[in-house]
């Protein structure tokens, strides 16, 4: 007789769930150029693609974020856990990378905001999206404010 299947870790199966919710975003918002994905809860939406530091696989992460002039901002509160976003980690490794908003992707080089960089964007971050503050009530790790300044545009 075979033996019954093993139990999911607790937690594993929305993981799973939250994962395949991620890919579906990603997959709509390419193939539809931002059309459909572009907003989340009101705020707008932009494809960011990194490389696992350990891995060295691709990924492709949406996330919410703010224009300040000609640079993207990112923030890294992954909810308000102590832990910092995989992808925050990975842009420390390898800051070169590409986004996309809407239908025009683009390289980006990203960085941490400057203390005083970060007190001049996290107002307009909180009028975009009022739960990172929450977040950051949430945690004692200092959630990481990321610009992403521009370099070339690349085709979609």
């Amino acid at each position: 007789m075979p033996s019954p299947p093993p139990v999911p870790a607790p937690g594993s199966l929305r993981l799973k769930g939250l994962n395949a919710l991620t890919r579906l975003h990603v997959g709509l918002y390419r193939r539809t150029g931002g059309r459909i994905g572009r907003k989340l809860a009101g705020a707008p939406v932009l494809l960011l693609d990194h490389v696992g530091r350990r891995s060295g696989a691709a990924r492709t992460t949406p996330l919410l974020y703010l224009d300040d002039g000609e640079d993207l901002v990112i923030v890294g509160s992954r909810g308000g856990s102590k832990a910092p976003p995989a992808w925050w980690l990975n842009l420390e490794a390898s800051p070169r990378t590409t986004v996309q908003v809407g239908p025009r992707r683009r390289e980006v080089l990203a960085r941490t905001a400057s203390p005083d960089e970060k007190a001049r964007l996290w107002p307009r971050l909180i009028q975009t999206y009022s739960d990172f503050q929450t977040y950051q009530d949430r945690t004692d790790r200092d959630i990481p404010v990321v610009i992403l300044e521009p370099g070339s545009a690349l085709p979609a």
